[in-house]
């Protein structure tokens, strides 16, 4: 297979894969949900072709193993999730998939000193659950008893969901990784602008940004539009643009840091009443913990500041705080060199979106490959990839299979 016929073939096999969804003429597919199943044979079928033996296990993780050249050799993970937001694009996720079977063909039939186990994670955005990464969290052995409690829109439990799947939840031991792990790499697109703004190609990850997530809640007192002098009133609203205003102020003064107001809600929400009660989210990201932990201590003072001067009442609800993870120094230099001798020298960044790879960095080695987004677009139907960028991408995941088997020891 040439190079040219891999790059298109995984494209080919992305968009196949958008195909299968639960809303027709709308990319979704969610947590063990019918089409998850067509996309699951289909790809069994693409790995049973490359020499692997497949295998689903009880967190619905589709995972097939390419063995290497001796038994008991150590294990590279390589893989994504297979699950997208509502009306998603073709590539996020199931890119480092496909990705990882087609680097399996390409190795066929030569054997490496360590095993291939490709892995299309079930779970990782977080949709019908409310909570992201049961694929990855089974994976590494940390999926505990409240997130298989957590219910759907349709009262459906993650536990009922396996079952109802044709899966045993008592097997859910079993989905953690096997010994001896060498590593985990994905291969993903980069969600963002910063590739493409750069006119580059591909991005070497170097570490995860940290997430601190909270609902802020400003409350008032509702009144009559027409009737309450501007000087006598306690707008929720008001005080809480202020404060939105505020959170821009400090992410733009603080290298590095992005901060997002996502969602505003209103009460009584009338077209003539002061509104009484404004709810906001809030989510703050930055590489390094401190950072990011001191500005939603600023961003918390600032809200309580602008409440106490307007005559409101503020209430600060934290519901995530997810730590920065780096990824592998060891992985990073041998990805970066590997791009380097595939003729696509590579920028070195941080992710401003979670992954997998975060979920199995306190368990192995890490890294992730990023490629360039054309337009910076993602969880959109307008995300896309380049051939060039996939060939090169393709190109710098063998050398980077080379350089490991090097550190694989006889």
């Amino acid at each position: 297979m040439s190079a040219g016929e891999a790059t298109q073939k995984v494209i080919r096999r992305c968009r196949w894969i958008a195909g299968q969804t639960e809303q027709p003429g709308r990319i979704t597919r969610t947590f063990l949900s019918p089409p998850m199943r067509a996309v699951q044979d289909e790809l069994s079928t693409w790995m049973v072709r490359a020499g692997m033996r497949t295998s689903i296990d009880a967190a619905g993780n589709l995972r097939g193993v390419y063995p290497g050249a001796a038994p008991g050799s150590p294990r590279l993970f390589i893989g994504s999730h297979l699950d997208t937001v509502p009306g998603a694009g073709a590539f996020d996720g199931v890119l480092g998939v496909v990705m990882a079977i087609t680097l399996v063909e390409l190795v066929a039939p030569r054997r490496l000193p360590f095993s291939i186990e490709v892995i299309g994670f079930s779970e990782e955005e977080g949709v019908r659950f409310g909570i992201p990464f049961i694929g990855s969290r089974a994976f590494a052995g940390t999926l505990d008893e409240a997130t298989l409690m957590r219910r759907d829109a349709s009262g459906v439990s993650v536990l009922e969901a396996i079952r109802q799947f044709g899966l045993d939840p008592a097997r859910l031991p079993e989905a953690r990784f096997a010994a001896r792990p060498l590593g985990y790499l994905e291969f993903h697109i980069e969600q963002g602008p910063v590739l493409e703004d750069a006119d580059v190609s591909l991005g070497v990850v170097q570490a995860i940004a940290g997430q601190s997530r909270a609902e802020v809640v400003f409350r008032g007192l509702a009144a009559h539009a027409g009737t309450t002098p501007m000087t006598m009133r306690r707008d929720a609203l008001t005080g809480a643009a202020e404060w939105v205003t505020s959170v821009e102020t400090t992410a733009r003064g603080t290298p590095g840091l992005v901060a997002t107001v996502g969602r505003v809600a209103l009460l009584p929400g009338a077209a003539n009443v002061i509104p009484g009660e404004c709810e906001l989210t809030v989510d703050v990201r930055h590489a390094e913990d401190a950072i990011r932990l001191d500005a939603i201590s600023r961003l918390d003072a600032a809200a309580r500041a602008i409440a106490d001067r307007r005559g409101l009442t503020l209430e600060w609800r934290s519901y995530l705080e997810q730590p920065a993870t780096c990824m592998t120094p060891a992985i990073i230099s041998i990805l970066a060199r590997a791009a380097a001798g595939a003729g696509a020298p590579a920028l070195t960044m941080t992710s401003g979106a979670g992954h997998d790879a975060m979920i199995l960095a306190p368990h192995m080695p890490v890294g992730m490959l990023f490629l360039r987004s054309p337009g910076g677009i993602s969880h959109h139907p307008d995300e896309t990839v380049r051939e060039a960028d996939v060939s090169l991408a393709l190109a710098t995941g063998m050398k980077a299979l080379d350089l490991l088997a090097e550190t694989v020891d006889d």
